[in-house]
C-alpha cells in the first residue's frame, strides 16, 4: 500500500464561518436578487408598453363601437315603391320626405338640400334593406334608427366641436396690444380703429386710386417691421372706403400725416366686446345644420347605439357605414386556404426529414434553407406570390386563394420547424417499444410518434396562422385590398380584403371618422389574435404528455 501525498493546500479546509466567506455568500445572494429584479423590471417594461398601446387604442377606437341614430318614422308611400317590383322604388324620396317631416318649417329648396346632409347618405339604402326584407310594411310608417353623417356622429360623440375658434391666439395678442396703445375706440356702441395714416399724393392722385394701401400702410407702423401681413385681418372691408370719405371731404390734407378712423373686421369687433369670436366648424356646413342638429337632440331623436356595423357591414365610402364584415370573410377564406395547404404539407415535409431522410450534404442544406426561410421577410413571399401565382398560372388578383396560397408559402418554415421540434421531444423509449412489438417504421410514426406528438404540432399550426392573420405586405402585393361595398356573392376567386389590409386602407381615409374605425379594426384584429393564441395554449395543456 503505497502513501498518497496531498497538498497541504488542497487538504485546507474553507472556515465558512469567517467574514471573507459570508460577504462572498452576500454578494451571490445579492447577485440573484439583482438578477430576480432585472427579469422583474423588463416584464413590467413589456406590460407597461402594451398596456399604453391597449389603451391609446381604446381612448380613439371605443367610439367606432357606438353610433349616433336617428329615431325616424318613415311612410313607405305606395306611390314610390310597388310590391312587385321593390327594388325599383325610389327610396331616396321616401327617406328625404320622412326626414323633412320633422321639420316642417324649413321650405327653402336649398335648406332642405342641406338638411339631407344630417343623415347618412345610406339612409336610402336601409330604408330598401327594411322593406325587402318586409315587403308588407309598403303603405305602413315604420320606425327606423337611420345613422347621422360622419360630422354629426362625431360632434355627437364629442369628438369635434360645433365651432371653432376664429381667431389664432397670435392675433388676439395683437389686437391687445392695439387697445393697450389707445388705437381702438368705442363710441355709440360702434368699435374701429383710430390710426395715423400718410395721404400719399402718388397713390391718391393715380387714374386708379388706390386707398386700401393708404390705410394698410397706416395699420402696418404699428408692428414690427419683420411680422407678416397678417394683421391686416383686423380691418374691416369700409377702411378704404373711410380714407376715400376722409379724401374727399378734406382735400387740403393730401400729402399730410392725419389721423382717421376706420372700422374693425367682424371678428374683431366681436373680440373688443369682451367675447371669443367663433365660426361653425367647417365639417358642420353651416350654422342652420347645427341648430337643425341640436332641435333632435332637444327633441330626444338622437341615440347613440351599439355600433353592429362595424361587424355586419362590408366596407363603405362613408364611415359611418363602413365595416369589417368583408374583410372578416376575406381573412376567414384566405386562412382556410393556407391551413388547408400548409398544414398537410409543413407536416409531411417534416416527418420525412426527422424520420426517414437519409443524413446527407443534401438534406442538411434543406434543413438550413427552410430555418432561412423562416427569417425571410413577408415582403418576398408576396413578391413571388405576384410573379408565381398571378404572373405565371394567371389567377386572379385580389382572390381570397391566392392570399391563402401566399400566406401558406410564409406559414411552412414555420409549421415543419415546429413539427420537427415536437417530433423530436417524443422520447425514443417510445419508438423502441412499438418496434420491439414488431411494428413498421411507418406504423410506428403514424400509430405512436405522430399522435403524441400532435399537441405541439397544433400549437406551432395555430402560432403560424396566427402570424399569416397579422401579414399585410404579402396582401397588398397580390391586390387583396380590394373595394369590397357587399359580400352577397363571396368566394375564392372574388375579389377580397382582409383585416390588415382593410385597416391600411382605412388608415389612409382622410374622413375623422376612419380614425375610430382603424383603432376599432386594430382591436378586432388583436382579438383574433388573442383567441388564436388562448386556443394554442388550450390544445398544448389538455393534450401534453408529462414524459
Amino acid at each position: 500500500m503505497s502513501d498518497v501525498t496531498i497538498d497541504s493546500t488542497e487538504s485546507r479546509r474553507r472556515d465558512w464561518t469567517s467574514e471573507e466567506s459570508r460577504r462572498r455568500v452576500k454578494r451571490r445572494y445579492a447577485a440573484d436578487r439583482r438578477l430576480q429584479l432585472y427579469g422583474l423590471a423588463a416584464i413590467a417594461f413589456a406590460v407597461i408598453l402594451l398596456g399604453v398601446l391597449i389603451a391609446s387604442l381604446m381612448q380613439t377606437g371605443y367610439q367606432a363601437f357606438v353610433q349616433s341614430k336617428v329615431i325616424l318614422e318613415v311612410y313607405i308611400n305606395p306611390e314610390h315603391v310597388k310590391a312587385d317590383d321593390i327594388r325599383a322604388g325610389n327610396f331616396r324620396l321616401i327617406a328625404r320626405e320622412s326626414f323633412a317631416r320633422l321639420f316642417p318649417d324649413v321650405t327653402n329648396r336649398r335648406d332642405q338640400s342641406s338638411l339631407q346632409k344630417l343623415l347618412t347618405s345610406d339612409a336610402p339604402y336601409i330604408v330598401q334593406s327594411y322593406v325587402l326584407n318586409h315587403p308588407d310594411s309598403i303603405g305602413q310608417t315604420v320606425i327606423l334608427p337611420i345613422s347621422l353623417s360622419d360630422p354629426f356622429d362625431q360632434l355627437h360623440k364629442g369628438v369635434i366641436p360645433a365651432y371653432l375658434d376664429a381667431l389664432h391666439a397670435s392675433r388676439i395678442r395683437d389686437f391687445q396690444k392695439l387697445q393697450q396703445r389707445g388705437v381702438v375706440f368705442v363710441e355709440g356702441g360702434k368699435t374701429g380703429l383710430e390710426i395715423d395714416v400718410h395721404i400719399d399724393p402718388a397713390r391718391v392722385g393715380a387714374a386708379d386710386p388706390d386707398y386700401r394701401a393708404i390705410v394698410e400702410e397706416g395699420i402696418a407702423a404699428y408692428f414690427s417691421r419683420n411680422r407678416g401681413r397678417e394683421y391686416l385681418d383686423i380691418l374691416g372691408d369700409g377702411a378704404a372706403d373711410a380714407v376715400k370719405a376722409f379724401v374727399e371731404a378734406n382735400p387740403g390734407e393730401v400729402g399730410k400725416t392725419v389721423r382717421i378712423r376706420v372700422p374693425l373686421s367682424e371678428h374683431y369687433q366681436t373680440l373688443s366686446k369682451g367675447q371669443t369670436p367663433q365660426i361653425v366648424n367647417p365639417r358642420m356646413g353651416s350654422e342652420k345644420e347645427v341648430m337643425w342638429y341640436r332641435s333632435l337632440v332637444d327633441r330626444g331623436l338622437v341615440h347613440t347605439v351599439f355600433a353592429s356595423e362595424l361587424f355586419f357591414n362590408a366596407d363603405s365610402r362613408f364611415p359611418e357605414r363602413a365595416g369589417l364584415a368583408g374583410a372578416i370573410a376575406g381573412s376567414f377564406f384566405a386562412l382556410l386556404v393556407c391551413f388547408l395547404l400548409s398544414f398537410p404539407i409543413g407536416i409531411a415535409a417534416a416527418v420525412y426529414l426527422e424520420e426517414f431522410a437519409p443524413k446527407n450534404r443534401l438534406t442538411d442544406l434543406i434543413e438550413v434553407n427552410i430555418n432561412n426561410l423562416a427569417a425571410v421577410p413577408s415582403v418576398v413571399f408576396g413578391l413571388l406570390g405576384l410573379a408565381v401565382f398571378i404572373g405565371a398560372f394567371g389567377l386572379p388578383r385580389s382572390a381570397p386563394l391566392v392570399g391563402g396560397m401566399v400566406l401558406s408559402l410564409m406559414t411552412l418554415p414555420t409549421i415543419i420547424i415546429t413539427t420537427r421540434a415536437a417530433l423530436k421531444a417524443v422520447p425514443p423509449s417510445i419508438r423502441e417499444a412499438a418496434l420491439g412489438v414488431g411494428a413498421s417504421k411507418h406504423q410506428v410514426m403514424l400509430h405512436h410518434v405522430l399522435p403524441l406528438a400532435m399537441p405541439g404540432i397544433l400549437t406551432g399550426t395555430i402560432i403560424g396562422l396566427a402570424q399569416a392573420l397579422g401579414e399585410t405586405a404579402p396582401l397588398l402585393l397580390v391586390g387583396m385590398n380590394a373595394f369590397i361595398p357587399s359580400i352577397e356573392s363571396f368566394g375564392m376567386l372574388e375579389p377580397a380584403t382582409a383585416l390588415p389590409t382593410q385597416i391600411f386602407s382605412w388608415a389612409d381615409s382622410p374622413e375623422r371618422g376612419f380614425v375610430a374605425r382603424t383603432s376599432a379594426a386594430i382591436l378586432v384584429l388583436l382579438g383574433f389574435l388573442i383567441v388564436m393564441n388562448a386556443i394554442a395554449i388550450f390544445l398544448r395543456q389538455k393534450f401534453e404528455r408529462k414524459w
